[in-house]
């Protein structure tokens, strides 16, 4: 997942700024006119769609994936919220609740993010270690990769990105989701995608 300082810095970017304003503009509009929420805390938001969107896959949130959405949502958040309500967490509430209207519109945003910090050709250029243990070679690949992309791939899973080389079960459907949103950010041909898809062991 970013931190705080990755988040702040990112917004200060002219195209993500620009297209965080706009999807913001247009949730708050739609999904909640109340909402009280900062650039900085609505990107950190959009940045969390491909953690929903994977705790929402298996149709409900449980308990334990709501505590890790709500810890990325804090790490995130600017200037720290732990003794009162995260304004991430509290707009996240509104986002799980139509999350089929919004999840393409804030990858999009993603993909926009991808774009203005990383040479996504570069990405595609690179070839895969290929080791015979999946993870091993994943973790090999991790290290020909730009940083900022590692973070972008942690958004995958709840936990921190320090546990992004790992082995992992997961369900058929959490398996084909995670295929749909690397389409859906045009990642899904790059090889260290491909590396990170071969460490889940479907169930």
């Amino acid at each position: 997942m970013f931190s705080e300082n990755e988040i702040a810095t990112m917004i200060e970017i002219p195209a993500i700024h620009e297209a965080t304003v706009a999807i913001k503009k247009d949730f708050i509009s739609t999904e909640a006119s109340m909402l009280d929420i900062s650039e900085h805390d609505f990107l950190s938001l959009i940045m969390m769609t491909p953690a929903m969107g994977l705790t929402l896959s298996n149709g409900s949130v449980s308990l334990f994936e709501e505590l890790g959405l709500n810890k990325m949502a804090r790490k995130m958040s600017k200037g720290g919220y732990f003794l009162k309500v995260d304004p991430v967490a509290h707009a996240m509430k509104f986002a799980l609740k139509n999350f089929d209207a919004w999840e393409d519109k804030f990858l999009q945003a993603i993909r926009i993010s991808m774009d203005a910090t990383i040479d996504m050709q570069v990405l595609k250029n690179l070839k895969g270690s290929n080791l015979e243990d999946p993870v091993k070679s994943f973790a090999r690949d991790l290290m020909t990769v730009p940083y900022i992309f590692v973070r972008f791939l942690s958004t995958m899973i709840l936990n921190d990105e320090a546990d992004i080389v790992d082995h992992r079960s997961i369900s058929q459907v959490e398996y084909n989701k995670v295929i749909d949103i690397g389409k859906k950010l045009k990642i899904d041909d790059l090889p260290v995608f491909e590396s990170f898809c071969r460490t889940f062991d479907v169930k």
